[in-house]
């Protein structure tokens, strides 16, 4: 089988981030490194569950929501992806990431779809350690631009 393009990027010299994965006609894949690949450093369930919902819920509810193809985390438990419609500028993307970033990183209350009749795993959540992640990587993107998202050679 052919191999597909995520597993062409050599993890060991990726770092945290928002980088541009893939582009499908008008879709833009962006990945949002938020651990270090194969440091033994990942995400906890919880903590990836409550960012998925606050993040696919703050960006779904922006002036960006039309455009929002999918908000979803990966596998690796290192971070997410946002698939976005080209119509969406890099620096628009990466303004939408960092408000939700925000959003999350104070967020206190409800989460939204964590109720047994919304959700599959009602009872994993972890909104503490959803905001540390957030925290963390707001200081990461601060200063992020276009230029900053393409893989290291």
């Amino acid at each position: 089988m052919k191999t597909i393009a995520s597993f062409t990027v050599n993890h060991d010299k990726l770092e945290k981030g928002m980088y541009v994965s893939r582009v499908d006609g008008d879709v833009i894949t962006y990945d949002i490194r938020m651990k270090k690949p194969n440091m033994g450093d990942y995400l906890n369930n919880g903590q990836l569950h409550t960012f998925e919902h606050l993040f696919a819920t703050y960006a779904r509810n922006t002036e960006l929501s039309d455009s929002v193809i999918y908000v979803g985390p990966m596998g690796c438990r290192t971070g997410f992806y946002l698939l976005l419609r080209d119509s969406v500028s890099k620096e628009q993307a990466i303004k939408l990431v960092q408000e939700s970033f925000k959003f999350i990183s104070t967020f206190d209350g409800v989460i939204p779809g964590s109720k047994r009749q919304e959700c599959g795993n009602y009872l994993e959540h972890d909104l503490p350690g959803a905001r540390e992640v957030a925290k963390d990587m707001l200081e990461v993107l601060k200063d992020w631009a276009p230029k900053d998202m393409e893989y290291a050679e």
